[in-house]
């Protein structure tokens, strides 16, 4: 079975996402992962981002696993390098070229295609697996999202306004609205959830209701 996740930045996908498959015995797959390795693969190896056939190159050959929690690329475990400030500053060259996300959804179907998954996103619904039984698209008001970065922020030693989040967070989603590829969008038959007021624990077990209805 196959559940997606799909939804703005800020509405808490992965970390539902990652509880709810632990709860359902279901594996996470870790999409924004994979978009970071082929990100972090490129830097390594001094691509040109301005050449797209070269960074499609190296999405369609990435040696990429996943070990329970850890990101392994070609047998290393980079689950914190590509975390870093740096290949965030890049993500969007592989996030934004088409062969790399054809290359990725191509990968992200073979892994679904072992086992039972969570998978979330912007595209999960619509493009990677259209044909997924349960599919989600969660989300909250733009002030709650922001409020919760906020807040993570401050729990990783940062600090930032309200405003100053809230305006990062309106220039994002209109990006991710307007993108040609992987564009933010909500598959027809998808489930609408919104999470304003609810803590995450109570987002997953309404989630996790809502799945076994379906199985």
């Amino acid at each position: 079975m196959i559940v997606t996740i799909d939804g703005p930045a800020g509405a808490g996908k992965s970390t539902v996402a990652r509880k709810l498959a632990a709860k359902l015995g279901f594996d996470f797959l870790d999409t924004g992962a994979m978009y970071r390795c082929v990100a972090l693969s490129g830097s390594r190896q001094n691509v040109d981002w301005e050449d797209e056939a070269a960074l499609g190159e190296i999405a369609r050959s990435l040696p990429l696993e996943f070990d329970g929690a850890r990101v392994l690329l070609g047998g290393e475990d980079v689950s914190a390098a590509i975390r870093t400030p740096e290949v965030t500053a890049i993500i969007h060259y592989a996030a934004d070229n088409l062969m790399v996300r054809e290359a990725m959804v191509d990968l992200q179907r073979k892994l679904a295609a072992e086992d039972n998954v969570v998978t979330e996103g912007r595209d999960q619904g619509t493009v990677a697996f259209p044909q997924a039984e349960c599919k989600f698209f969660l989300s909250a008001s733009a002030e709650e999202r922001a409020r919760r970065r906020v807040e993570q922020l401050r729990q990783n030693g940062k600090q930032a306004s309200l405003e100053e989040v809230l305006e990062q967070q309106t220039v994002r989603d209109e990006q991710d609205e307007a993108r040609e590829v992987g564009g933010l969008k909500a598959a027809e038959d998808a489930l609408y959830v919104i999470t304003d007021g609810m803590k995450p624990f109570e987002v997953v077990e309404h989630l996790e209701r809502l799945v076994r209805i379906r199985m």
